[in-house]
């Protein structure tokens, strides 16, 4: 059986599960007290609460889930794109999660250090729970782009518990 993430007794305890592609590695992320962790930990109205690891799969990036308290999935993805610095090209569109209904958007980052952009995208569900986000990025568009089948597989297989 797949891997899945979510249920009580995972890694990470979500108002969704979904599955997990081979060897992505899943930890739950606590916000500390430590000030410039807790600001990493947050992203507009999202609070990281887990991270998908994709080193054991054979890539260099993370999948992250973010919590958003109750309301709009849409609302909760502007806010948490808005909060991202150097963001272009930013598309949003209604979609479905599983058999929920979803806001995907895809947009790129320019990083100063890398002098470049790279692509991103997130997917956003609200539940009576709160609203879950799952973002994808990685250290660049080609690390993104292979690891996009890990963020489909996710995407696609999400139910509400």
């Amino acid at each position: 059986p797949k891997a899945s993430l979510g249920a009580p007794g995972t890694a990470c305890p979500l108002p969704v599960s979904f599955d997990l592609a081979a060897q992505w590695k899943p930890k739950a992320v606590h916000a500390s007290d430590d000030e410039v962790f807790a600001a990493l930990g947050k992203q507009g109205p999202a609070t990281m609460v887990c991270e998908i690891d994709a080193k054991p799969a054979g890539n260099i990036g993370y999948m992250r889930v973010w919590s958003a308290g109750k309301g709009r999935a849409r609302t909760a993805l502007e806010g948490f794109v808005k909060a991202e610095e150097n963001t272009s090209k930013v598309v949003y569109k209604e979609t479905k999660a599983g058999g929920l209904p979803a806001t995907e958007v895809t947009y790129t980052v320019y990083n100063k250090i890398m002098e470049e952009s790279k692509e991103e995208r997130a997917f956003a569900v609200s539940t009576p729970k709160g609203t879950v986000i799952v973002h994808l990025g990685g250290l660049d568009t080609q690390e993104h782009r292979e690891m996009l089948p890990a963020y489909e597989l996710a995407r696609d297989s999400v139910k509400a518990l």
